[in-house]
């Protein structure tokens, strides 16, 4: 491709976005944003994303079978699974103006996710013993009203992901796809992108499909959005939502207990304030949640200041299969006060309180009044409130928390998510009545999984991953091209000649070539173009050259003049690693 003809040009000095990946691929010509998390993928860009997709689909050739499915469904799949109301990123869609509407005033679903889709399709042709396991996926654009899309290609509205979906008879026949099949296919695919030596396996929330954790891909990088913690002597990476902690115990000042009292604080906003108000470390201000399970129960969970409730560990020490914040109604009913003001005494009975580990151990400390505008202080165990009969891990673990099994501090790591699998158990197939025939002839439930890889946010975390101040260093199997030749003094009719037969022939061997052919752009602008495209190879071809062409690694500083042969070798080399 030469580069005078390339679409668009790379912009010099462009704007600073709100990541590495935006920054690049934006001002690169990688990708243009219509909107916020929209983004157009321009011809750099699509040949990138088309890489990534091939190796993706390569590796997923191998455990299942490829399908298409649409975008846009009748409302009443998602009414079928009972998911239309809960989704909180799904979309809909309906005729854009009156004359439409007239001719079809429909509501259908744009589609996030599509196991909804799927199993009535499998449903309908797979219901013998005979039939499983088999997997069927597919990669596709999907949509989620995000409510805060951003950096670049790692959080959009509209993304392109490839999901895989398999079916089997029996959990144990799940378990083992699950962790044989589908974890060295997805280990293997992130190693093709450049990626393995960086990603990890960490365990995430199971959610409302299982008790048991799923597993996140993620890739380790300083501007990652994921909070990863790292369990030395277990080898296990947790994220943050689901991490075992401990709390570190706090720097306990007082020595004796002092007079319970309440305060007066109107307006008081997040317990940093309120901390500052009452001159009191935030360790020692308490917050309680009052919420709602699935018969209706109330439940309050209670964490020092600093800390937020993690929902998830909630609902499984409370034994709930759902939890729901409860109504500011409800709270004033339970507690005589505004939401903000409730608190640990005098709760109803019929209240069941759990008090995570982080409020241990602590003298005179603040809570909630329940009474509106007004906070209790120096309460205590033994003499204000009886001491609980169990503390719990309830908390969003956060840096400086502790492992509980040794007692260290967890390493910690930042990461960003490249894919995930995910065990649905029977979900779906219960809720659209998907059974299987045995070989006795007895009807019994499928079980399924879900695999899903974010093409085009892999190469968001690509570039996340490999770039520097200059711009973008591509690993070689996801280059746009392998080579980035600049021909400079091409005013000279010999180097021009020489520079447009080496790119002849490079392309005739086989390697895919960026030729800057532009003649009136100075050496230093194309330089930094090169730099900014992230090129694995860069090749110079100018007076200063002789002979001999430049070759320089883009990810190393070095340059060196070497023969044609000698570079061909280190072609073959990198496109081989």
């Amino acid at each position: 491709m030469l580069l005078s003809k390339l679409f668009p040009k790379p912009i010099k000095q462009g704007k600073k976005y709100d990541s590495p990946n935006a920054t690049y691929l934006i001002n690169g010509g990688f990708i243009d944003q219509i909107m916020a998390g929209v983004y157009s993928f321009l011809p750099l860009g699509n040949r990138v994303l088309s890489k990534i997709e091939n190796i993706v689909r390569e590796e997923m050739n191998k455990i299942g079978q490829e399908v298409f499915l649409p975008s846009i469904v009748p409302t009443k799949i998602w009414e079928d699974t009972k998911r239309i109301d809960s989704i909180d990123v799904l979309f809909q869609v309906t005729g854009a103006n009156e004359t439409s509407r007239k001719t079809n005033d429909a509501t259908y679903i744009l589609n996030c996710t599509h196991e909804d889709v799927i199993t009535p399709i499998a449903k309908k042709f797979n219901t013998s013993y005979k039939d499983f396991p088999f997997g069927l996926y597919q990669i596709q654009t999907k949509f989620r009203n995000e409510p805060r899309a951003k950096s670049g290609l790692l959080r959009g509205r509209e993304f392109r992901m490839k999901d895989l979906y398999s079916f089997h008879t029996s959990e144990d026949d799940l378990q083992k796809y699950y962790h044989e099949v589908v974890k060295p296919a997805y280990i293997e695919t992130f190693r093709r992108l450049g990626l393995g030596e960086s990603t990890v396996i960490a365990l995430a929330s199971g959610g409302d499909f299982t008790e048991n954790f799923s597993h996140e891909f993620q890739t380790l990088c300083e501007s990652g959005e994921d909070t990863l913690f790292y369990s030395e002597k277990e080898y296990i990476y947790y994220n943050k939502e689901v991490a075992p902690s401990k709390a570190p115990k706090i720097d306990e000042t007082d020595k004796e207990m002092k007079p319970m009292e309440d305060v007066e604080g109107r307006g008081i906003i997040g317990v940093d304030e309120l901390a500052k108000y009452l001159k009191i470390p935030v360790e020692k201000t308490t917050k309680t949640l009052l919420y709602e399970n699935e018969k209706g129960e109330i439940i309050a969970a209670v964490v020092r200041g600093g800390y937020d409730i993690n929902e998830d560990k909630l609902k499984k020490v409370s034994k709930s299969k759902k939890i729901k914040l409860t109504s500011a109604q409800t709270v004033k009913k339970a507690t005589n006060a505004e939401v903000g003001y409730a608190g640990v005494l005098g709760l109803p009975k019929d209240v069941e309180i759990f008090w995570d580990d982080s409020t241990k151990d602590r003298l005179n400390f603040e809570t909630g009044a329940n009474k509106t505008n007004y906070h209790t202080i120096n309460v205590n165990f033994g003499r204000d409130i009886e001491n609980p009969k169990d503390f719990c891990d309830i908390k969003v673990a956060k840096e400086g928390d502790l492992d509980p099994k040794t007692g260290k501090v967890y390493k910690i790591f930042y990461a960003s998510e490249v894919g995930n699998i995910f065990p649905l158990n029977t979900k779906f197939s219960e809720a659209l009545d998907y059974y299987f025939t045995d070989e006795k002839g007895e009807r019994k439930i499928v079980y399924m999984g879900s695999y899903g890889i974010g093409t085009s946010r892999a190469m968001g975390v690509i570039v996340e991953k490999f770039h520097d101040d200059r711009g973008i260093i591509w690993p070689a199997q996801v280059a746009p091209y392998l080579v980035h030749l600049i021909g400079l003094d091409l005013d000279n009719t010999e180097i021009k000649q020489k520079a447009t037969d080496l790119y002849d022939k490079l392309q005739d061997q086989g390697f895919e070539v960026l030729f800057d052919d532009r003649e009136g752009v100075s050496p230093g602008a194309k330089f930094a173009d090169a730099d900014l495209i992230g090129n694995p190879v860069r090749l110079v071809v100018s007076k200063r050259s002789g002979d001999k062409i430049e070759f320089k690694m883009r990810n190393e500083k070095k340059s060196e003049l070497l023969s044609y042969d000698e570079i061909i070798e280190k072609l073959i080399a990198c496109q081989t690693k």
